[in-house]
């Protein structure tokens, strides 16, 4: 009677382990969505949008995906401020926008999408910055650590940008993310 007792205390706890409380303790994440589910939802609440272009066989875009864009203070922050999306360079999926058709072009092996973005400079990762217009505020080529990224975030994300050069910003800039 006591091993049976004790049994079904085990399984109770293997299996309350096994469902919320695993579930409590995931970390948030940036909730990345697709350009095209960007404009419509700036259309009812206008926000920046941080575009991540990235191709499949770029080792620095994972890397910034396991790291970078895993941080805490960048998920909260991207995910307060920005409308997130993961753009492929390299996809054939044509994309419209604002009376533009946006193909894949051989020439480059990237979608018209990216080269626009990037302005020809095709370097993986890249991190664009547009405003609430779709208006591209900066491309950031490289691999970001998560300090310099919550740089580039409130600069743009504040609209710091409107009034302080990005060299006097970083002078003064105190972030949030320990490193």
């Amino acid at each position: 009677m006591k091993y049976t007792h004790r049994l079904s205390i085990i399984i109770f706890l293997v299996a309350f382990a096994n469902t919320s409380f695993v579930h409590a303790v995931e970390p948030e994440k940036i909730k990345w969505i697709t350009f095209e589910e960007a404009v419509k939802l700036n259309q009812k609440e206008p926000r920046k949008i941080i575009v991540d272009v990235y191709t499949d066989w770029c080792g620095w875009c994972k890397k910034m995906d396991a790291t970078t864009f895993s941080d805490p203070v960048i998920v909260k922050y991207v995910n307060q401020k920005y409308y997130a999306v993961k753009f492929n360079a390299e996809t054939r999926d044509t994309l419209r926008f604002n009376g533009n058709t946006f193909a894949y072009i051989p020439e480059y092996k990237a979608n018209e999408f990216a080269v626009s973005l990037l302005n020809g400079q095709m370097s993986y990762p890249t991190t664009v910055y547009l405003n609430e217009k779709f208006e591209v505020l900066s491309p950031v080529p490289g691999y970001l650590k998560p300090a310099m990224l919550e740089k580039v975030l409130k600069y743009y994300g504040e609209n710091t940008h409107t009034t302080t050069k990005w060299e006097e910003f970083q002078k003064t800039f105190v972030g949030e993310v320990k490193e």
